[in-house]
């Protein structure tokens, strides 16, 4: 089978009504990951679909199909399945896991160890100061700051990662290339270009309610911990919260005022054990041993690739940002005993936030070891 008879193949059965991404997955592994051998058997036998899915595999709508492949070949435009090598390891880990997803930008992000930050759509001036101080900060140590684009915190997160030069990654409940809700036509544009849009739902798909906590899982699940920044008691963003606990995730919210409505889902996931903070180094400390982990996760599995003739250079999850000379003084700084950051960014002149990133990358080597009380200590 071609590649584009593959990628045909992928298409109708993503959207096939009735068919979720755990049939596809448990199909997939019976067959090897052979698409064709899939839709083939589907065709064969589709008695435990309803009439409207047969009418489409029977005939599918060619012009649907094609203005897919369409969007596929933009620059930028891909479908990551799960039989890809470069599939996220954290998403394989999730029930209901997706079989694939669409991807505006560089979906070679979705490897890199990433924080969910959600929130109020109609968060106050002081949530949305405290979304941008944390994601501002959370970026410019390393990690990628990811969100579901929606109005208040979310778009408020994304924004500040760009305005700090680091990618985003937005999980849309639309097709990839539906913008929701319409005011973020510019932030997305943004979001594409220097980081990536991601969805479940193939092109064209338009906002509907049920596909917002679907999206929810798919944030939660890419993401090392999850940030609650006001919530109401039936926002969206404590199902994000309980997906995320669900799924064996750190889950941390920020306590406000108790005259504050959308303080009291934090406030609520605090009394049931959610970790609060008060300072993006929390976060970093708590979610550091996670990316080290993840990196050496992400290194075996590339080993064991190129070990089998099927990886490529692309596959290479992007290094953190990090920079030579700064390095090499901040190894000379740490010396052989634990040091604090405040003390490492005394003795090397280097802001905390530089210093936090390289400590960050440095982590996922295995060189520098990070202590309770914001200390680290090298390994090397």
């Amino acid at each position: 089978m071609s590649d584009t008879d593959a990628l045909r193949a992928w298409l109708v059965l993503l959207r096939t009504p009735g068919l979720g991404p755990a049939w596809l997955r448990e199909r997939l592994a019976a067959e090897a990951g052979d698409i064709g051998a899939v839709l083939a058997g589907l065709r064969h036998a589709p008695a435990n679909l309803d009439a409207s899915a047969r009418g489409w595999l029977k005939r599918p709508d060619e012009e649907r199909l094609a203005a897919d492949l369409a969007w596929l070949a933009a620059p930028g435009h891909r479908l990551l399945r799960c039989t890809d090598a470069d599939f996220p390891p954290p998403l394989e880990q999730i029930a209901q896991a997706p079989a694939a997803l669409f991807v505006a930008g560089d979906a070679g992000l979705l490897l890199r160890p990433q924080v969910a930050v959600v929130g109020a759509r109609g968060a106050t001036a002081n949530g949305l100061a405290q979304a941008r101080r944390f994601a501002l900060a959370l970026a410019q140590t390393g990690f990628v700051i990811t969100s579901g684009m929606a109005d208040g915190v979310d778009g408020a997160a994304h924004g500040a990662a760009l305005d700090a030069g680091a990618p985003t990654i937005a999980v849309v409940g639309t097709g990839p290339d539906v913008v929701y809700p319409r005011k973020h036509q510019a932030l997305a544009q943004a979001i594409a270009a220097h980081g990536a849009l991601v969805s479940e739902f193939p092109p064209g798909t338009a906002p509907r309610a049920d596909h917002f906590p679907r999206r929810n899982r798919i944030i939660a699940g890419l993401s090392l911990g999850t940030l609650v920044i006001e919530a109401g008691l039936k926002s969206g963003s404590l199902i994000t919260a309980r997906l995320a606990g669900e799924q064996g995730r750190e889950v941390f919210a920020l306590p406000g005022s108790v005259h504050n409505p959308l303080a009291r889902g934090c406030h609520r996931l605090i009394r049931e054990g959610v970790r609060l903070v008060e300072a993006p180094a929390e976060l970093v400390e708590a979610l550091v041993p996670a990316a080290r982990a993840l990196g050496l996760e992400l290194a075996a599995r590339l080993a064991t690739d190129e070990a089998a003739g099927t990886a490529s250079p692309s596959d290479r999850p992007p290094p953190l940002p990090s920079a030579e000379p700064d390095q090499r003084r901040l190894r000379h700084a740490l010396g052989h005993d634990p040091a604090t950051l405040d003390e490492l960014a005394a003795r090397t002149g280097l802001a905390p936030s530089a210093l936090a990133s390289m400590l960050l990358m440095l982590e996922l080597e295995g060189q520098v070891q990070s202590l309770p009380g914001n200390r680290y200590q090298c390994l090397a």
